[in-house]
C-alpha cells in the first residue's frame, strides 16, 4: 500500500513539474472571467422593450451555465485522456517502469498508484474549477443550480471513467495511440447519446437501443445527462417536459437524473476496467 501512494505522489509531482496544472488554472481563469462578463450583460437584455422577468433571466443564466459546463466537462475529460495516455506506456518505453518495479513493488500497486495519482489530479482540478465557476455565477446573477453537489459528482465520474479506460489502454499500447482511441470513443459515445435521444423522440426503439448501448459500453454520456439535470431550474424542466418525447433529442436537457442502478453500473464499470488494467500490465514484458 505504501508503494501505491509513492507512485501516486510521483504522478502529481510530475504533473506539477510539467506545469500542467498551471496551464489548466490559467485557462480556467480566462473562461470564468468571460462567463462572468457574459452573464453580467444579461441585465441589459430586453423583451418587448421591457426588462426580463425573473423566470426569463433564470432560464438564460441556466442555459449559459450548462453550455459553459459542457465545455468544462469536455476539457476535463480530454485532459484526463492526455495525462493518462502516457502514464504507463511512456515509463515502459523510457525504462522508468523497470527501475520502479525492481523495488519491492507489485505491478498491481504500480497501476493502482498511477490511477490514484491521476484521479487526485483530475478531481482536484474539477472541484476547484467548478466551485469557483458556480460561486462566480451566483455572485453576478444570484442564480444557484438546484443540485450543485450532484453536478460535481456526475462530472467527476465522467472524467474518472474516461481516465480509467485510457490508463487501461496505456498498459498495452503507445500513449498517443491509446489517447486518440479513448478520445474518439468518448466522442462516439456522446454522439450515440444524441442518436438515442432522437430515437426516443420519434419512437424508434432500434435507434433508442443504440443510445442505451453506448451509455452502457462507456458511461460518460449517461453521467453527463445527470450533470445537465443537476443544473436545470424548475422553470426549464417544466418548459422542456411540456414538449413531450421531443425533448429527449436535446443533448443539453435531461428530465431526470440517471437511475440509481445506472450510477451503480458506472462505479462497477470503473472498478472492472481498473481490474482489467492491472491484469493487462501483469502480462506485459517490461
Amino acid at each position: 500500500m505504501t508503494a501505491t501512494f509513492v507512485v501516486g505522489r510521483q504522478v502529481i509531482a510530475e504533473a506539477a513539474r510539467r506545469k500542467l496544472l498551471l496551464a489548466l488554472v490559467l485557462l480556467t481563469i480566462v473562461v470564468i472571467a468571460l462567463t462572468v462578463w457574459g452573464i453580467a450583460r444579461i441585465e441589459d437584455l430586453r423583451s418587448a422593450g421591457q426588462p426580463l422577468s425573473e423566470a426569463q433571466r433564470r432560464t438564460i443564466v441556466s442555459q449559459l451555465l450548462i453550455l459553459v459546463m459542457f465545455m468544462f466537462s469536455w476539457v476535463l475529460s480530454l485532459a484526463a485522456v492526455f495525462v493518462a495516455a502516457p502514464a504507463i506506456s511512456g515509463e515502459v518505453e523510457s525504462g522508468i517502469a523497470l527501475a520502479l518495479l525492481s523495488r519491492p513493488m507489485s505491478r498491481a500497486e504500480y497501476v493502482i498508484g498511477k490511477w490514484l495519482g491521476l484521479v487526485a489530479l483530475v478531481l482536484g482540478y474539477a472541484i476547484a474549477a467548478a466551485v469557483i465557476e458556480l460561486v462566480a455565477v451566483q455572485a453576478v446573477s444570484g442564480y444557484q443550480p438546484p443540485h450543485p453537489i450532484e453536478f460535481l459528482a456526475f462530472v467527476m465520474g465522467e472524467a474518472v471513467a474516461v481516465l480509467t479506460l485510457t490508463l487501461a489502454f496505456s498498459t498495452r499500447i503507445a500513449g498517443m495511440v491509446g489517447g486518440v482511441i479513448a478520445a474518439i470513443l468518448f466522442g462516439i459515445v456522446w454522439m450515440g447519446g444524441i442518436v438515442g435521444g432522437v430515437g426516443a423522440a420519434f419512437g424508434n426503439e432500434t435507434i433508442t437501443h443504440v443510445g442505451t448501448a453506448t451509455k452502457l459500453i462507456l458511461p460518460t454520456d449517461g453521467l453527463w445527462r445527470g450533470a445537465v439535470w443537476s443544473l436545470e431550474p424548475a422553470v426549464v424542466l417544466a418548459a422542456q417536459t411540456a414538449l413531450g418525447p421531443a425533448a429527449a433529442a436535446n443533448p443539453f436537457f435531461a428530465t431526470e437524473p440517471p437511475p440509481a442502478a445506472y450510477v451503480i453500473w458506472s462505479v462497477l464499470w470503473i472498478a472492472a476496467v481498473l481490474a482489467v488494467a492491472v491484469w493487462s500490465f501483469r502480462g506485459r514484458e517490461v
